[in-house]
């Protein structure tokens, strides 16, 4: 191999990633060299306006998207450095590619499967280098750090798409629909052996016999495989309690996420997590056998996959109910082989405190729980159709980014509806990624006539991205669009009383008002220390009063259609 089509880590000391203008400048480089292997595009700009790139390489130079899609070709999809502090599959990704041009029995071994990639997708954050911002990791020398130019963590932003990266992602993924994806990671947490470990889509989220097909076939091939590469892989090390000798949890990655992003699509997800304490060329090597194998999975077995998937989004088409939140089974936990170090407690030397530590000189081998089954927690009945009033553009933009079909209204008209008032918020104390997430959610589900008007959008869910539609739409769901904040406006009532003068109406009300003055007499008799104050009085009969209901104070602003 010449010189110069090493890659920068192949070049260096084995402890070296790549800076985001070598990647792209290779990767150029390289397709011009292998044009009928490799098209590498811009495909979108960052939020510091950085060009971000993807690229595809196709076993007989097919490269245009569309011909590939009405063909039916399947679609392997590696995305890369979205923590660029986390780099290796940003390396492994360029050498494999560039294995690819050199190596005609490899890049025949695809057959007809397409794999695409995004080599560096946080780019602003890739341009942040130091060596200091992963506390405890084993190399590189350097690297990127994790939030984006506005500081901001792009593995959240899936569904909220505050930034133009995500929404580059939102598209090119719809665009391309892959049927599997591995986006590369390296993982903070316990000591053990493995230096992989391995996120996937909970099974059970993903839900019918394309979860089963992952739980029963994927997951034991690609855990079997890995053991003969040389990097035995253990699942996501999630303790649920200080250390993995308790037992260990799937992670349940939501719709923030870029796995749960992609469930949303019914795309098989991995999210490889090398471990942090491990030498970087090790962390290199382990990831690219992972990426190796997953693509060789999905290349034996890309036509069954295509299938489920299928039938995942024709069942979608039918569902007279959608699960939108899962919960871990705590009482029926399965097993795992798991490699690990006694974890040993003593004094620190720091503070009034014991503290963790793992004995490397101690390893041990045995069964522990894996709790890896997240029954439905809370299901929603499916509508006919949704309603999304054109004035709440932000909800529509990432409807149309996600390919949901919408219908628009063609002339104002009065429409019998379903609809969610909402009781109570409770929302994280902190910022959570630029929002005030709203973690806990109380509505009441009401039906009246609302004026549909000319321009807003129908959503049916006779549709292939109804799960879509319904995860961001429906309130409740781990990662709606509600709970990011985007309706907040309607919790605000608009208009307000002066209390000296409300006063006196208010006992007009509550003789004019019957069910008022029942409410009120409820309310009295549940909150006794409230009556002596003014305002909670007050408040509370001016919020229940008919006469002065602001029909959309609380009420959730999507409606739907029942069947």
């Amino acid at each position: 191999m010449s010189n110069e089509l090493k890659t920068p880590f192949e070049k260096g000391n084995l402890n070296q990633t790549t800076t985001w203008a070598e990647c792209i400048a290779w990767y150029e480089d390289l397709a011009r060299r292998f044009p009928n292997v490799l098209r590498f595009e811009k495909v979108g700009v960052s939020d510091a306006g950085v060009p971000i790139h993807a690229g595809v390489v196709s076993s007989d130079g097919v490269f245009d998207r569309e011909t590939i899609k009405r063909s039916g070709r399947p679609v392997f999809f590696n995305n890369n450095g979205i923590h660029p502090g986390e780099p290796e599959g940003v390396d492994a990704c360029m050498a494999l590619v560039r294995d690819f041009c050199l190596q005609p029995e490899r890049l025949a071994a695809l057959g007809k499967t397409v794999f695409l990639f995004v080599p560096l997708y946080n780019v602003d954050g890739s341009l942040n280098r130091a060596d200091t911002s992963r506390v405890n990791q084993d190399g590189p020398e350097q690297f990127g750090f994790r939030g984006n130019s506005r500081h901001l963590d792009l593995n959240r932003d899936f569904v909220k798409c505050d930034t133009l990266t995500a929404q580059v992602f939102n598209q090119l993924f719809t665009a391309w629909d892959p049927d599997v994806m591995v986006d590369t990671h390296t993982s903070n947490g316990a000591d053990y052996s493995y230096t992989m470990t391995l996120i996937h889509t909970q099974p059970d989220k993903l839900g019918g016999a394309l979860g089963e097909f992952l739980r029963g076939e994927m997951l034991p091939a690609l855990y079997a495989d890995m053991e003969q590469r040389g990097w035995p892989t253990c699942p996501y090390v999630n303790p649920v309690k200080d250390s993995p000798d308790h037992g260990i949890a799937d992670f349940l990655e939501t719709a923030r996420f870029s796995t749960g992003y992609a469930a949303l699509h019914h795309t098989i997800g991995f999210m490889p997590e090398t471990h942090m304490l491990k030498p970087f060329k090790d962390r290199y090597a382990s990831m690219r056998a992972l990426v190796e194998s997953a693509l060789a999975f999905t290349v034996r077995h890309a036509e069954r996959i295509q299938g489920l998937r299928r039938a995942a989004r024709e069942e979608g088409r039918k569902r007279a109910e959608w699960p939108v939140r899962w919960k871990m089974d705590e009482a029926n936990p399965d097993s795992f082989r798991f490699k690990g170090y006694e974890a040993k407690y003593k004094k620190s030397v720091l503070g009034e405190y014991t503290r963790l530590w793992y004995d490397r000189s101690s390893p041990w081998e045995r069964e522990i729980a894996w709790y890896n089954r997240f029954p439905v927690d809370v299901s929603v009945s499916a509508p006919r159709a949704y309603v999304v009033p054109q004035q709440w553009r932000e909800a529509i933009e990432r409807l149309q980014w996600n390919g949901v079909r919408m219908e628009r209204v063609e002339a104002d008209r009065m429409e019998e509806v379903g609809y969610y008032h909402i009781v109570s918020v409770a929302s994280r104390p902190n910022a959570y990624e630029g929002h005030m997430f709203h973690e806990e959610v109380v509505l009441e589900k009401r039906r009246g006539q609302v004026l549909l008007r000319a321009g807003d959008y129908i959503v049916p869910l006779d549709q292939d991205k109804a799960r879509y539609a319904v995860e961001t739409l429906e309130p409740l769901a781990h990662d709606s669009f509600f709970r990011w904040g985007f309706f907040n406006s309607v919790l605000e009532k608009k208009e307000a009383y002066s209390d000296y003068v409300f006063e006196d109406h208010a006992e007009e009300l509550l003789r004019a008002e019957p069910a008022l003055a029942e409410k009120f007499a409820a309310w009295k008799a549940a909150n006794p220390a409230l009556l002596a104050n003014q305002e909670a009085v007050l408040d509370f009969i001016f919020a229940n009063c008919e006469r002065y209901r602001e029909p959309e104070w609380r009420r959730y602003p999507v409606f739907m259609i029942e069947k």
